[in-house]
């Protein structure tokens, strides 16, 4: 048996832009979810571990809500912005995604398998889907003096 040969190689990057590297984005997301243990244990207390697949349910749902709100108002989820990575668009406008845009790439998220098939240049389905990027938040160059 032999292994399939294609005709075109996969296509390069048309990104005008770097993306992110996988350790800091698996990073913002484990400080996303500890972010949401935390508010969960602040509202339920030690209760809510261990009963059932409620409790995971509230706190995906909540993962979901606080990651899409903190993306479309400051452009990141709250691991993002404390791992210094950004959501863009990949249309250049520089803008945060919409609410129901981002709401959209969380939902595709949680489903795992959207994150794991993913291009050359790093984006997963749920950037392609979504027409946006993680990019690594670099400092400012031209600071005014």
């Amino acid at each position: 048996m032999t292994a399939a040969v294609y005709a075109d190689p996969v296509p390069p990057s048309d990104l005008p832009f770097e993306t992110a590297s996988w350790d800091r984005r698996i990073l913002a997301l484990l400080v996303d979810y500890a972010a949401c243990w935390g508010v969960m244990l602040l509202i339920y207390g030690g209760d809510w571990f261990g009963n059932g697949s409620l409790p995971s349910l509230y706190l995906n749902l909540l993962f979901i809500a606080e990651s899409a709100l903190f993306m479309a108002l400051s452009g990141g989820s709250f691991g993002q912005l404390a791992t210094r990575l950004r959501v863009v668009r990949i249309d250049g406008s520089g803008r945060p995604l919409t609410l129901l845009v981002a709401l959209l790439r969380q939902v595709m998220i949680c489903l795992v398998i959207p994150p794991l098939v993913f291009r050359p240049d790093g984006r997963g389905l749920h950037d392609l889907a979504c027409r946006s990027a993680v990019v690594p938040l670099l400092p400012r160059t031209n600071r005014p003096t």
